[in-house]
């Protein structure tokens, strides 16, 4: 059993997560936000441009949350 499912809440399987992978949310942000950045640098018609924005979307949107925190 995956660690991490020990917890009923996906909020506390999250949180785990992030704490034992990246420390800290901010850390966790901020690898995200490199992730945003290599999305600039993906080959052209690998992906559609409006995949491409949704996933950057999703990513910035767990970035300001996870800097909220």
């Amino acid at each position: 059993m995956n660690k991490y499912m020990l917890s009923n809440n996906p909020i506390i399987q999250l949180s785990d997560f992030i704490e034992d992978a990246y420390g800290t949310p901010e850390v966790l942000a901020q690898q995200l936000d490199l992730a945003v950045e290599m999305l600039f640098y993906v080959e052209e018609d690998t992906f559609s441009r409006r995949e491409l924005q949704e996933v950057a979307t999703a990513l910035m949107s767990v970035m300001r949350i996870l800097r909220e925190t």
